[in-house]
């Protein structure tokens, strides 16, 4: 056992932020703490540390244990070098190869007395990672996107997102027995992201993370620890099977409190029945019921869930079929080139996601497409009745000097609707006379994401809409986007929202840009799939024999002919889908608005766009199946 944690409370004031925390944790093991924002997540992990005192409990942990504690969004700050800074981490290795180097001086110059000082050295420099350390500094640093000429780059030069990574990167490095990590994901683009994954996954140290990532809960954690309504319980599973088995507890714990409440009614009226009797064999058989009722063991009834966020987007009429025609795009700062000769073509119902590294040009891309800023060249048109909300991830179009109600206030037809939206998406009593300055990020993504509800459109534009949002809010968002019968373009870091919502992937910062039909699962096995052979092809430097390159072939002629099978199932069910709305609309036009000439215009027009849909619809599916 690693970690021992034994009935933990803490409160501030009359506030209780939890109790009777207790879990375990063995060496090795992988932890996801897990609640919504206020829940005491990280005053827990201070706890764990020995940073914050708490009122009742015990924390204990093995003898010699080493803990490591990133803190959220810690910015690290040093005069020194990328390279300099991080193998500060190894200032023990570094004094004893000096030792070495020192010891290795002597004995040339034959002082053989220094041998046996050398032997005990070197056996514990080689003990302690020594030979290693310099080489796993380099490698981790270029897994986290410090590379080549970054590494020589002071570090006090660099942005504040980059400077949390390198402070993540020194944890890392440490590789003590306890890792304690809250929101280690921040700033990483997706190749990181997967890089820290992979490592976290071969780790040998224990570790505890906070994170509103589901995804790399999913893929880097054992077992889930929820903190909600001030208590703890712990599942032995990632968060994405938690969730699933959180809901079963819930719902066979409401049940057994619904059966119980209705049993005990029956019996008190037995009971009372049998005393209005007041006979003396009706008397024993409701002290004997009685009896049975005391000795009951009962249920709580379940609580009430954290209360979050709730909404939806409101479309206005249906657009044309093209959405948006993107031709030879590009943008330049200066010498530097984020993209060049962009194309691609967004049709109605899409949910295309703009995917990359930091730095790309995903944001800027939106920007460019809203607007907001000039294209260096290129062209994009916006197809037939398309009507766009946009929701900027900076937060842009909130006035500071306004209040929460009256920024929403200036967007609504009525005092009690405003007051309504507002409470939907978790502002009220006081809160919605907050200045918008004073709000926090969360708070800030939510009065943006308020806002755009109030829009009527058909094509929704979002720049990292999940940042500062806790996971409930994340879910709302994500529901609605999936109920939202308009036209999506995104760009995200959050994979688990990705993979949830997106059919189309638009790559960004590898080369030229690739769009790929499909959802992340899909495009993640491509990519994978890709560089597989890219390290083949980079370890083969001899001829490749004629029965590899068979089995090679055959097993990318394989999976291209899954990659065209779900592609021809999925537009064969969009084509039953568009079938069934003809059908539907030839109906309510030979019916019930057969006389309402106002309707049968729109039901015309959307059938005409619907004809349209069709007619590609069956071009594609006649190429999938040649």
């Amino acid at each position: 056992m690693l970690l021992s944690c034994r009935g933990l409370g803490l409160s501030f004031g009359d506030d209780l932020i939890f109790r009777d925390v207790s879990f375990d944790l063995e060496e090795g093991e992988k932890l996801a703490l897990v609640g919504v924002n206020g829940a005491g997540k990280t005053s827990l992990l201070r706890i764990i540390c020995g940073e914050n005192e708490y009122h009742d409990g015990t924390v204990e942990l093995k003898s010699g244990a080493s803990v490591a504690y990133l803190r959220q969004n810690a910015v690290l700050d040093s005069d020194l070098t990328v390279h300099e800074e991080m193998l500060s981490v190894f200032s023990d290795l570094i004094a004893r190869e000096a030792r070495i180097r020192e010891l290795e001086d002597r004995m040339a110059k034959g002082r053989l007395d220094a041998a046996d000082a050398y032997e005990r050295e070197f056996a514990a420099f080689k003990r302690d990672g020594g030979l290693e350390f310099r080489a796993r500094t380099v490698s981790t640093l270029a897994g986290m996107g410090f590379g080549g000429e970054l590494l020589d780059v002071r570090v006090n030069s660099l942005s504040g997102g980059q400077k949390t990574v390198l402070g993540l990167v020194k944890v890392l490095l440490r590789a003590p027995d306890l890792l304690i990590l809250d929101e280690p994901t921040n700033h990483l683009d997706s190749d990181a992201l997967r890089w820290l994954e992979g490592h976290l996954k071969k780790l040998k140290s224990a570790f505890i993370v906070v994170s509103h990532d589901r995804y790399f809960l999913d893929r880097t954690t054992q077992a889930t620890l929820e903190l909600e309504n001030g208590r703890a319980t712990l599942y032995g599973c990632p968060y994405s099977e938690y969730r699933r088995r959180k809901e079963k507890d819930r719902l066979d714990a409401e049940k057994r409190y619904r059966d119980q409440q209705k049993e005990i009614k029956r019996i008190k009226e037995y009971i009372q029945q049998q005393r209005q009797w007041n006979r003396e064999r009706n008397i024993i058989a409701a002290e004997s019921r009685q009896k049975l009722l005391d000795k009951m063991e009962k249920f709580e009834k379940p609580d009430a869930l954290p209360k979050g966020i709730s909404f939806s987007f409101e479309s206005s009429v249906s657009s044309g079929e093209e959405v948006l025609r993107v031709s030879g795009l590009s943008k330049r700062f200066g010498d530097r080139v984020l993209f060049e000769d962009l194309d691609f073509l967004v049709r109605r119902g899409d949910r295309l996601f703009i995917l990359g590294p930091n730095g790309c040009g995903k944001s800027t891309l939106l920007k460019i497409l809203c607007s907001r800023i000039p294209q260096t060249s290129g062209i994009f048109e916006y197809g037939y009745n398309v009507k766009a909300g946009y929701y900027d991830q900076e937060n842009q179009d909130l006035n500071p000097a306004s209040t929460v109600f009256d920024e929403l206030w200036a967007y609504s037809d009525s005092m009690e609707r405003t007051r309504r939206l507002l409470s939907l998406f978790g502002f009220c009593g006081d809160d919605v006379f907050k200045s918008v300055s004073d709000l926090s990020g969360g708070e800030k993504a939510r009065l943006t994401l308020a806002k755009l509800m109030q829009k009527k459109m058909n094509l929704l534009i979002l720049d990292e809409p999940t940042n500062h949002l806790d996971i409930l809010s994340r879910e709302a968002l994500e529901n609605a986007v999936k109920d939202f019968d308009g036209t999506v373009i995104a760009v995200s870091h959050d994979r688990y929202f990705i993979n949830a919502l997106a059919t189309r992937i638009l790559a960004l910062g590898s080369g030229k840009p690739e769009l790929f039909n499909g959802g992340y699962s899909d495009y993640l096995e491509f990519v994978n799939r890709r560089e597989a052979q890219d390290r083949v092809r980079e370890k083969d430097d001899a001829p490749m024999s004629a029965a590899k390159a068979e089995y090679l072939l055959n097993k990318q002629q394989r999976s291209a002919e899954r990659t065209r099978q779900k592609e021809l199932e999925r537009t064969e069910a969009r084509i039953a889908e568009a079938e069934g709305e003809i059908a539907s609309i030839d109906g309510l036009m030979s019916g019930e608005a057969a006389s309402d000439y106002k309707r049968l215009s729109e039901l015309s027009e959307k059938r005409a766009a619907l004809d349209g849909e069709l007619a590609l619809l069956y071009e594609k599916w006649e190429s999938l199946q040649s």
